[in-house]
């Protein structure tokens, strides 16, 4: 029986592993709340965004399809490295290891917390690579800023409705939590722009070498259908 064959090229590969490394470095810093001007932040901020700009260039040269999987391969690796890291903060520490709290502190996600982040980082994700196919298809692939800005946005306050209040609620002042959501959309969606000249840079060299400009005409948008691509 012949079977078709799924192929993905080593520049999309690099990207996927970029991508992993983004979602896990996120995870590690979105530990520390940090102050930016007097701004309530989480420290994921710094690198985050990088996701979704990455989630942009796959979904605008090679597809819906390999975003899917993409965001599938990424959710498995930083589910993989949490799942690790609590194992290993469970494990008591040697007799002359006193750095427990500080392990803790970074490794012992609650699982409130893990969760939160697991389920609003695939509803993001698809939402961004959703909108962001649409709209190729419906701009017959023109205006990319306006789409890469606008998907981010979409995807973004997604990730932000679920996050901030399954995570945090109870931790952080009620009154905080809009205003925290708020400035996550503002400021990675001004990140997406400040960067954007290198992001459409980045989709042209990509179309080029990979001779690839894919549009999702009349394919399925079921996030289930991972190796569907």
């Amino acid at each position: 029986m012949n079977k078709k064959q799924n192929n993905v090229s080593v520049l999309f590969m690099l990207f996927c592993i970029l991508f992993c490394v983004c979602l896990i470095a996120a995870n590690l810093l979105e530990t520390k709340q940090i102050s930016v001007a007097g701004i309530s932040l989480t420290g994921g901020l710094i690198v985050f965004p990088v996701s979704y700009i990455i989630n942009d260039c796959v979904c605008e040269v090679w597809g819906y399809r390999k975003a899917r999987l993409l965001i599938w391969t990424g959710f498995a690796m930083n589910f993989v490295f949490v799942i690790t890291g609590a194992i290993c903060d469970a494990i008591p520490g040697a007799p002359y290891w006193h750095n427990d709290a500080g392990f803790h502190a970074v490794f012992g996600l609650a699982p409130r917390i893990a969760a939160a982040s697991f389920v609003a980082f695939l509803a993001g994700s698809f939402v961004n690579a959703y909108v962001m196919s649409k709209m190729k298809i419906s701009s017959k692939g023109k205006n990319f800023s306006a789409r890469a800005i606008l998907s981010t946005v979409f995807g973004e306050s997604v990730d932000s409705l679920i996050f901030f209040p399954l995570a945090l609620s109870g931790v952080v002042p009620t009154k905080e939590l809009p205003v925290l959501m708020l400035w996550q959309v503002v400021l990675k969606t001004l990140y997406e722009i400040v960067v954007l000249p290198v992001t459409m840079r980045i989709v042209k060299k990509l179309k080029e070498h990979e001779g690839e400009d894919v549009y999702d005409n009349n394919i399925s948008y079921n996030v289930l259908k991972i190796f569907n691509f």
